[in-house]
């Protein structure tokens, strides 16, 4: 079975564009030195074959900034939102990555960003013929801003994807 992932991470607490996912407590723009933390809520597009199907995960996300321009962070979630297309239920039971961000820095309450890094998962599909579980690890690549909402929380969005063939 080929899918193709599609991590959409990012949506701010106030959010700024209707893209992808939230972070609630991201502890990054916004003072508290150069570790940060957050949690999210990611849109997932999984595409297998003629099938495209939007899952929902939880997750969370700790960092640090190495310099102004560079940090390194680790993620990880679950799924919550599962979706059906033709009879098959489709789940992401997990995911976690290790990325490097590189961060345009700058003076005003947003700081753009690109990030890449490993990314793995878990998918599994059930229908009236049983259960399928698979997982694979590959490349992922995106962009994002991160934006100062108040003193010690900050928001983004991001969007990224996933080369994962499972």
């Amino acid at each position: 079975m080929k899918k193709s992932i599609a991590l959409m991470l990012g949506l701010s607490a106030a959010p700024l564009m209707a893209v992808s996912q939230s972070a609630f407590a991201d502890v990054y723009k916004s003072g508290g030195g150069s570790l940060y933390a957050g949690l999210n809520y990611s849109f997932i597009n999984i595409e297998n074959g003629s099938d495209d199907v939007d899952v929902g995960t939880l997750s969370a996300k700790v960092g640090g900034l190495v310099s102004p321009f560079f940090g390194l962070e680790a993620r990880a979630g679950f799924g919550v939102d599962d979706d059906r297309i033709g009879g098959v239920d489709y789940s992401l039971d997990n995911f976690f990555g290790g990325y490097a961000t590189l961060n345009l820095a700058n003076e005003s309450p947003a700081t753009p960003y690109v990030i890449f890094g490993v990314t793995r998962v878990e998918v599994e599909a059930k229908s009236f013929l049983g259960t399928t579980t698979e997982d694979e690890s590959d490349f992922s690549y995106g962009a994002g801003v991160n934006v100062e909402l108040a003193p010690e929380v900050s928001g983004n969005v991001e969007y990224m994807l996933s080369l994962i063939h499972i």
